[in-house]
């Protein structure tokens, strides 16, 4: 049974928290023949950069980063490196590349073998949503599709870039059902997995772009994507004692979003009045609204990410993903990709590159 009739089966047995919509029974358009590897590259390298460059200064608020370390446009030193200046992964980077080994072991998603990896090497940082998936998959030896913990938090789409792999050269609705299985195995709720394949398509799209789209573009693709497979019944209340909302997360990202795009924001700003941690009601507005201002300038996009959210490596890994999707390896600062050890353990400097070097032999077609 393909993927996409597995999610067909896991639709109508409500065994997967997400509405039906159309995308999902459509395939992507071909990439254009002039797309080039190096879109592919700047993903997966984007997404590993605004993570190392952030996670030195997770879970501080923005102001008071600020405050300590000034304005942040490279590596911190780094205790798990002799206090050198350079990028390490925290759990993004980590699951993400995971995800890669996998793809590249399977040629296509199995599931099951992503949860199996998973949930068999240290993570750093993990989050609260996928220590429960390892207490459901390893301890209680749930299935996959039973593993996953119904937790809004940003941990799925921070790793989810990765599943266009198999599709690049053959693109077909499965891409769709990938991306809500990916996201599904750690966590099951309606919000994360309709961001998962909102983004997933917002990645497709941008391959197929040779200039970074109006800003606007960003928000209103992420909403007419999501908000059909979300739907309108859902609940997620504001964690801000200014915003009463209890509602869908992208009816709230549509509204917040749009309004600190009129009244010309800052993305600091919006930061301190929306929330920027570890839960999509905050990820998501502050994602769009950085790619709405800075998607054009690949580094200031990172830099911002960076230094105006508080789960900053995680922002800055989804807004990495992005610009370098749109933009390209070649347009990601040498210093970052030069001070990058390409580590997914405590200790394989390299593993990252060679991962990559994999993926264009296997899923791009070229040596």
């Amino acid at each position: 049974m393909g993927n996409d009739q597995l999610l067909k089966k896991f639709l109508e047995e409500d065994t997967i928290a997400l509405n039906e919509d159309e995308l999902l029974w459509q395939s992507p358009r071909t990439l254009p023949e002039t797309t080039a590897f190096d879109r592919i590259d700047g993903m997966l390298l984007g997404l590993a950069i605004g993570d190392a460059l952030g996670n030195t200064s997770e879970s501080i608020n923005p102001d008071d980063r600020g405050l300590r370390f000034g304005e942040i446009t490279g590596y911190l030193p780094n205790r798990y490196a002799d206090d050198r200046k350079v990028g390490l992964p925290s759990d993004d980077t980590q699951m993400a590349f995971w995800a890669v080994e996998v793809l590249l072991t399977d040629g296509h998603l199995i599931p099951d073998h992503m949860a199996s990896r998973f949930s068999c090497e240290q993570i750093f940082g993990m989050g609260s949503s996928v220590r429960q998936f390892m207490r459901n998959y390893k301890d209680q030896q749930l299935p996959w599709h039973q593993a996953g913990a119904a937790s809004a938090g940003n941990g799925a789409l921070m790793r989810i870039a990765p599943v266009v792999l198999p599709h690049l050269r053959h693109p077909s609705c499965e891409l769709w059902a990938d991306a809500a299985f990916l996201g599904m195995v750690t966590h099951n709720d309606r919000a994360s997995t309709a961001a998962c394949v909102a983004f997933t398509a917002i990645l497709w799209e941008v391959f197929c772009m040779d200039h970074a789209p109006e800003p606007t573009w960003w928000l209103e693709k992420y909403c007419q994507i999501a908000a059909p497979l979300e739907g309108s019944g859902t609940r997620y209340p504001s964690r801000r004692t200014n915003l009463h909302y209890n509602g869908p997360i992208w009816k709230f990202t549509l509204e917040q979003v749009q309004r600190a795009w009129d009244e010309n924001w800052t993305s600091l700003q919006a930061s301190n009045t929306w929330g920027s941690g570890a839960y999509l009601l905050e990820t998501i507005p502050n994602v769009l609204l950085i790619l709405m201002n800075y998607a054009h300038d690949p580094e200031q996009a990172i830099i911002r990410a960076v230094n105006d959210t508080r789960d900053n490596d995680t922002v800055a890994a989804i807004v990495g993903a992005a610009v370098g999707a749109l933009h390209g390896k070649s347009s990601i600062p040498e210093r970052w990709i030069k001070g990058l050890l390409g580590r997914t353990n405590a200790s394989n400097d390299g593993h990252v590159f060679g991962l990559i070097q994999q993926v264009k032999q296997k899923f791009w077609g070229l040596q």
